[in-house]
């Protein structure tokens, strides 16, 4: 399969498993990152996710186009009909958080798909860009709108503007990446993250990922009234009880997700 994914202690892993084809995505591998998706949006038992790519060479490389034919549908068929509504790569959702794991290349669609995630970390030797200028072409999966909201304006345009390919150590300096670990220490380092969401209650994680994802699209005022609103429904959940009990009681919370 070229996506896999495994559940264990409530942390889903999901591999892009080309590296033959340095993870590039084909039709099959869309369509089985958009199962991923709404399986981790549907079972309780998964918590937090972690996308990477198999092998050490790449994370992602976009899409392979010589497996992507080029559509037979008009644009206003792709864009507002029937024929538009299969699994696209710009809008993979869900309430869980997602942590990437970038370990090589990240490019074009690649750092698109990155760029969806939540939390991204990456190997020392992770390289990342958007080259579809100098192809005579732009990101089509959310890449011109994600980078200028995950970076500042001037560094998100040079990526844009040049297609130019950054190293790790600038990705980490302009924000595009939390942090960077050598490459042996990634998946634990990832892992670890995942651990520390993972052992938080659930609906007080996916409240805090919509508040401050809407957030940024808000006014302050709206946003706070947002939060108040959230705050009054979950302070009589049962895990925030449990979590004030346990802390009395100075014990680890045992949370259900309820």
């Amino acid at each position: 399969m070229p996506v896999s994914i495994d559940v264990k202690d409530h942390i889903a892993q999901v591999v892009l498993n080309r590296p033959e084809a340095m993870n590039a995505l084909d039709p099959e591998s869309v369509s089985q990152l958009h199962a991923a998706w709404d399986r981790i949006s549907q079972d309780d038992d998964i918590r937090v996710a972690i996308l990477t790519g198999a092998g050490e060479r790449a994370f992602c490389t976009g899409a392979d186009l010589k497996k992507t034919p080029p559509p037979v549908e008009t644009f206003a068929e792709l864009h507002y009909g029937a024929a538009g509504q299969g699994p696209g790569l710009a809008n993979l959702k869900t309430h869980k958080p997602v942590i990437a794991a970038i370990n090589g290349y990240a490019l074009g669609g690649g750092l698109e798909l990155a760029l969806q995630c939540d939390i991204r970390v990456a190997s020392t030797q992770a390289v990342f860009g958007l080259p579809e200028v100098c192809i005579g072409s732009i990101p089509g999966a959310g890449g011109t709108q994600r980078l200028i909201r995950s970076v500042g304006a001037s560094d998100a345009l040079l990526m844009l503007l040049t297609g130019a390919r950054i190293a790790a150590a600038e990705a980490l300096r302009i924000g595009l990446v939390s942090r960077v670990f050598e490459p042996a220490d990634l998946q634990l380092a990832a892992h670890e993250i995942a651990t520390q969401i993972s052992a938080n209650a659930p609906l007080a994680v996916a409240a805090v990922k919509r508040l401050a994802l809407m957030g940024r699209e808000l006014t302050l005022t709206a946003g706070l009234e947002l939060e108040q609103q959230a705050f009054g429904i979950l302070r009589n959940s049962e895990d925030r009880l449990e979590g004030r009990n346990a802390f009395a009681e100075k014990r680890k919370p045992v949370f259900r997700g309820k």
